[in-house]
């Protein structure tokens, strides 16, 4: 239900159909339940909201009758305690409680400089208001002026002032001692370019504080009145230092937080990071916030002795006598700058890093007022230097600035209409969110397409070409930008860097740690060599990983010789082939969490080996990708290796290599997809049925069970390829349940998936436990336990979560929402589903999409929807795969349709869906807990369609569904009711004698009537 009361009272159902609370009475008594919805409000404070100040002798037993009625008339709960009554509601579902939480995040945002994301939530709240607050809610009143001071603060910073004046102005008029309204009226005039406007209502503010309360306006209005005077006069002097800019600057707002922020604790900060980051303009901008400030741009330069007349020349000191030695001019910036409180922008200090160094010291050290903000690809060395690396631009301050940009060769692009985002955000992901490399790339849509330059970054050298002719050679091209770092390195860093280009991955992902460094470079002891490539920008250094963009990544390539390289990837192939069979079987026990995590870095790194080695030593393919399958099972990565698999098939041929059986079905098996694909399973079959020992690999069962169905886990080779491996015993209990929950016998299969969880638990794999979990709640939901089941489930989706293996998620996630829907939470099911279907689409598993579809379909269904459910019945049919368990999804999606056509009275179209499914589960092989449930359909469309004589023959039908699944499931929504209607209309001995006649005829009793 959602209830309003920020105006006139407003309750609705859950379908948003009106509900009527009653009179005057008991809608003032709901109003005040609902301000402290979900706490108990005393009696006391009921009673005053009921009756004012003259309530009759009996108000307490009146307030017990009002409350009992509202109970009955809106179906609500509210308990009585001895602290009060409490509306048992969501307290979200209340439009005041709404209202105040979407205005706390908004101010919040607000804060944080998110001025969008603040706007957002502030408009969003202040729409929940219909009209006045509930009588005596000042409070409220008050919260409403706040979050509309807030809101228009937030539309204020995103440029809408000219639309704003008007609505202060009323603002004030209704709340003349507002200071803050004031203080935004300035604002809005002066952005709206009405200067003069903005200072007078500075003088009407202080004339009314004066004339009301006898005081002066706030520190916070005089500081505002007095920086607009200032840029109405002249510009202010703290802008002559740094240079005017020709275009928006976009994005680096906590960049530029932290570095106002260092400057307040330290006099030197440098910016570090790649040609091409945005340094000097973040420099810029992080100048221009402060009150006197000297840029100096060093890039020029080849002398350091030189660096001290370049600041006497930016700081407009030019007479007196400069030595050529520099002391003399060293002396004089030292006297220039004697007392001065200033900020020293010192950019592109890298290619003479230490006459900078020098330079900086003997300020600091000489002028104690005098700070230094300082940009080079290194730092100066400086004791009390605070670094402040400058990474690439996130993604979506990277996609905006190519967008800005574009527009001036291409203005189509500038709406953002969302026809080019995803091309875009690759341009600038490979483009590693350098603004230079984008800027240069926005500017080819002169004359390429948006698709055509994505399709051309891999020449990125040759594309970004041609650039802005007032710029520095070294920034005019992407190759000059990096040639320029190129030039500071000596030989040793040089051949490193070159012989770093094997690995492969930037930003969070690869890069390679110091021991594959020293492993596959052959440079022993590099740890100098890659902490001064770091120092200077050229590789990042982060958790023990040393990383390269992709754009330094591609220059350092083109210095590698051949030979060189083809060495350098047969030793990185041996390197990561040792890593994944090592890692292989600590994914199966307690080290599974760093392991997995040690793997999903190293996936680019792990995938080029594996595609070296496919053609260079396919036998080593088949066995590096034999360890890393169960890593891609576990990551949901599956599908996207399918093509690589196929074509290491087709490389190693129709044979399984001597020895390495079980290796190349595991390839057969990674390159089935989600259609049936007979000829690749027939190869896994014949190379696994040639083994008669233990398994290597023990999930190779699992892939195989998935592939062909859980049959295979009775057969007597699988006990031996198992053996006595704990996690593979564990596994095999896991298989042997699934055959006593197939053939009806839920007991023993109970016992043997609690034998799972035990042995799983025991090894440590959290992948075990979550699906042993699942099961187990699946029995306890089936008795009933419905608490108890989604204790199991919540378990079981904490190790998936911790596993980060979005396949199990989605399972789980509908196993919760088919337990939620039998406690009649179809909504918070819904929610589950939803979700389900997320993680399901992420991993590209379209079973588990059309899983998540078939149970939104059930909450609709449940919940009275009818049309939706079978909107999502539909999507669900069409997104099922071709396996061997999606017949089951088959099945259930076709009885959904039946179920729904019954309770829209369309007989004829039920009987066909019904039928459909009866024929599908029929078999052969007879699939028992789908009959099972077909079963039940037939009896609720005896019942619910008055199938005339027939309702012996639904209890036959429960019978045969209770045999065929071992138990009917307590409080099924789908099956209880008709179960309690048929007991009503047949003698309770006839009852028994049908129940059990069905249930020695099974399949045979399950019939369309």
């Amino acid at each position: 239900m959602r209830f309003g009361i920020l105006g006139p009272l407003d309750v609705r159902a859950h379908d948003g159909s009106p509900l009527d609370p009653g009179g005057p009475r008991p809608r003032a008594l709901l109003t005040v339940l609902l301000l402290d919805a979900g706490r108990a409000v005393p009696a006391g404070r009921l009673i005053d909201g009921l009756y004012g100040e003259d309530p009759p002798a009996n108000a307490a037993n009146a307030l017990q009758s009002h409350v009992s009625r509202l109970r009955k008339r809106l179906g609500v709960e509210i308990e009585a305690g001895p602290a009060g009554y409490r509306l048992v509601v969501d307290p979200d579902t209340v439009d005041v409680h709404r209202f105040t939480r979407l205005s706390r995040e908004g101010r919040l945002a607000l804060t944080a400089g998110d001025h969008a994301r603040a706007a957002a939530l502030l408009h969003e709240a202040l729409a929940l208001w219909r009209g006045p607050a509930p009588v005596d809610s000042p409070r409220l009143d008050e919260l409403r002026l706040a979050a509309v001071q807030d809101r228009i603060e937030a539309d204020l910073a995103q440029g809408a002032a000219a639309d704003l004046v008007a609505e202060v102005r009323e603002l004030i008029a209704r709340n003349p001692l507002g200071e803050r309204l004031y203080g935004l009226l300035m604002r809005a005039m002066h952005a709206a370019g009405r200067p003069a406007e903005a200072l007078r209502v500075y003088d009407e503010a202080r004339q009314v504080l004066a004339d009301e309360l006898g005081t002066d306006p706030s520190p916070e209005l005089s500081a505002l009145h007095l920086e607009l005077l200032r840029d109405q006069g002249q510009a202010p002097s703290r802008q002559r230092g740094v240079p005017a800019q020709l275009t928006p600057f976009v994005g680096r707002t906590d960049e530029l937080a932290r570095i106002a922020a260092l400057l307040d604790q330290a006099r030197l900060v440098t910016l570090t990071g790649p040609g091409g980051a945005g340094k000097t303009r973040l420099a810029i901008e992080a100048g221009r916030a402060r009150e006197d400030v000297c840029y100096v741009e060093l890039a020029p330069l080849t002398d350091p002795a030189a660096i001290p007349y370049a600041l006497l020349t930016a700081l407009g000191v030019r007479e007196g006598l400069r030595g050529p030695q520099g002391e003399k001019g060293m002396e004089r910036l030292v006297s220039a700058l004697d007392g001065r409180t200033l900020l020293l922008v010192l950019d592109n200090c890298e290619h003479l890093v230490e006459g900078a160094a020098q330079v900086a010291g003997t300020l600091l050290g000489s002028c104690p007022d005098v700070r230094v903000l300082a940009t080079s690809r290194e730092a100066l060395g400086i004791t009390g230097e605070v670094l402040c690396p400058v990474p690439p631009l996130a993604a979506g301050p990277a996609a905006q600035l190519f967008r800005d940009r574009a527009a001036a060769v291409r203005p189509d692009l500038a709406a953002g209409d969302g026809t080019h985002d995803t091309r875009i955000a690759a341009i600038c992901e490979a483009l590693d969110g350098l603004p230079l490399a984008i800027e240069l790339a926005a500017a080819r849509l002169r004359t390429l397409t948006v698709d055509e330059l994505a399709d051309r970054l891999d020449d990125r050298f040759r594309l970004l070409s041609r650039g802005d002719r007032t710029k520095a050679p070294r920034h005019r091209t992407l190759r000059a930008v990096v040639e320029w770092s190129w030039e500071l390195l000596d030989e040793e860093e040089r051949d490193l860097a070159c012989r770093m280009t094997v690995f492969v991955g930037s930003g969070l992902l690869g890069g390679a740690t110091l021991d594959a460094v020293e492993a596959v470079c052959g440079i022993p002891y590099p740890e100098d060599l890659l902490a001064s490539l770091a120092e200077k920008s050229f590789l990042e250094a982060s958790d023990g990983r040393y990383r390269m963009l992709e754009t330094i990544r591609a220059f350092c390539a083109e210095q590698l010789a051949g030979d060189l390289l083809a060495e350098l990837k047969a030793a990185h192939a041996a390197y990561f082939l040792r890593l994944a069979a090592a890692a292989e079987p600590r994914l199966r026990g307690h080290d599974q969490l760093p392991w997995l995590a040690r793997l999903a870095t190293d996936r680019g790194n792990l995938d080029a080996a594996l595609r070296h080695l496919l053609h260079a030593a396919p036998t080593d393919a088949l066995r590096l990708m034999a360890d890393l399958t169960w890593f891609w099972r576990l990551r949901g990565l599956a599908g996207e290796r399918v093509a690589l698999a196929r074509e290491l098939m087709d490389v190693v041929g129709a044979q399984p290599p001597p020895g390495l059986e079980e290796e190349y079905a595991l390839c057969a098996l990674n390159a089935v997809s989600g259609d049936s694909d007979e000829a690749r399973l027939a190869r896994a079959d014949r190379a696994l049925a040639t083994m008669d020992h233990q398994l290597r690999l023990p999930f190779t069962v699992v892939l195989w069970t998935l592939a062909v169905g859980p049959e295979r886990s009775r057969d007597e080779r699988v006990r031996a390829q198992i053996g006595a491996d704990p996690w593979g015993r564990a596994l095999l209990a896991v298989g042997l349940g699934f055959q006593e929950q197939f053939a009806g016998r839920p007991a023993a299969s109970e016992a043997l998936f609690a034998q799972a969880l035990a042995g799983f638990r025991e090894t440590g794999d959290r992948w075990g436990m979550a699906n042993s979990l699942d099961q187990l709640g699946l029995f306890a939901d089936w008795r009933g336990e419905r608490e108890r089941a989604l204790e199991l489930i919540d378990e079981a989706l904490r190790h998936a979560h911790a596993l980060a293996a979005p396949e199990e998620t989605a399972d789980l996630l509908c196993r919760r929402g088919a337990i939620l829907l039998r406690t009649g939470a179809y909504e918070e099911a819904a929610a589950d589903f939803a979700r389900a279907g997320e993680q399901a689409r992420a991993a590209g598993a379209p079973e588990k999409v059309a899983g998540a579809l078939w149970g939104s379909g059930d909450a609709a269904r449940l919940a009275g929807d009818t049309a939706l459910a079978r909107e999502h019945y539909e999507a669900a049919l069409e997104t099922s795969a071709r396996s061997w368990f999606s017949l089951g999804q088959t099945v259930h999606i076709f009885l959904g349709l039946g179920r729904v056509a019954l309770a829209e009275g369309r007989t004829d179209e039920a009987d066909d869906w019904f039928a459909q499914a009866r024929t599908l589960s029929a078999g052969p092989p007879p699939q028992r807990l789908e009959l099972a449930r077909v079963a039940e359909a037939l009896a609720c469309r005896v019942v619910e369609g008055g199938v005339p004589g027939e309702a012996e023959h639904a209890v036959m039908l429960l019978g045969a569904a209770s045999a065929l699944r071992g138990q009917l499931i307590v409080d099924d929504p789908d099956v209880t009711p008709t179960e309690r209607r048929l007991r009503r209309l047949v003698a309770p001995e006839v009852f028994q004698k049908a129940f059990e006649l069905g249930g020695v005829l099974r399949g045979d009793a399950v019939r369309v009537p």
